[in-house]
């Protein structure tokens, strides 16, 4: 969990409700809110969009950009996407469905966009392929070793069938380690290296390690490289896992693996095998 979210989480859990009409209204309350947290400078709140939902009748679904200054770091913009119900009376966090237990959130999250769809996360398949697949996943997840190699491999025997669009997601602070995998396998992918994420998944290394000379022996061992630790800082590396993380962010993705089937998200993760 990012620091900006937990701010907000502080935040949000003393305040869930409130009277709200219109955005305008909506942005000045979580505004007002937000900003009682003595961490805060400033908080701007902007609604993105409205999601007129199917049930509860009569709520909207308010995806809203925060844009926030730590007084501890007054120079650095942090920008979040947050998600927020309201029935034109009252305003709340989060909505479960009672017969399911599923957070009403997970219902109207953004679509991937095409935009998004480049050549440099292009992992496999035809760009002109009938189906596109996007894939946001960090390599030492637990889950995401167990399916993510498994997935691919199935859908790059079918390359006019599938183009795979794979996005670098490390989870920070589950894994450490991982921040400096992504980073040395964007160097391999600008080097020509081969099926470099799935040798990815290969690698053994603690996730917790931070000693960035073990890492890259782990993963050099595991994809056949020489790649250096100078070489994790270059601006073409920062560039792409900027990209990357960007991406994530703008369509709030939370967790790993995250998958998207021709721009809807696909929480069974097995949608692609049903595809004509």
């Amino acid at each position: 969990m990012s620091l900006m979210l937990k701010l907000l989480v502080v935040a949000l859990l003393l305040n869930s409700f409130a009277y709200a009409n219109t955005s305008e209204e909506i942005e000045e309350f979580i505004s007002e809110q937000l900003g009682k947290n003595p961490s805060l400078k400033s908080v701007d709140a902007n609604v993105n969009s409205i999601v007129k939902l199917d049930q509860p009748k009569g709520w909207n679904a308010y995806i809203v950009q925060i844009e926030a200054i730590l007084k501890s770091k007054p120079t650095n913009v942090i920008q979040q996407k947050m998600i927020w119900f309201s029935d034109g009376n009252v305003i709340t966090k989060d909505l479960t469905d009672m017969q399911t237990g599923e957070s009403l959130s997970e219902r109207v999250k953004p679509n991937f966009k095409s935009k998004y769809y480049t050549k440099a996360n292009l992992i496999y398949g035809n760009e002109n392929a009938k189906h596109k697949i996007a894939i946001f996943s960090d390599p030492l997840c637990p889950f995401c070793r167990g399916y993510v190699p498994d997935t691919i491999e199935e859908m790059k025997k079918e390359p006019n069938k599938f183009a795979i669009y794979y996005f670098h997601f490390p989870l920070v602070r589950l894994h450490p380690a991982s921040v400096a995998l992504v980073k040395a396998a964007v160097v391999a992918e600008a080097k020509g290296v081969k099926d470099v994420v799935l040798k990815l998944y290969k690698v053994k290394v603690n996730p917790n390690e931070k000693d960035v000379n073990k890492i890259l022996a782990a993963f050099n061992k595991a994809v056949g490289t020489k790649i250096t630790a100078q070489e994790l800082n270059s601006a073409e590396v920062k560039k792409q896992t900027k990209f990357d993380l960007d991406v994530a962010n703008d369509i709030m993705v939370g967790g790993t693996p995250t998958v998207y089937l021709d721009g809807k998200i696909d929480r069974t993760k097995k949608k692609y095998k049903k595809v004509k």
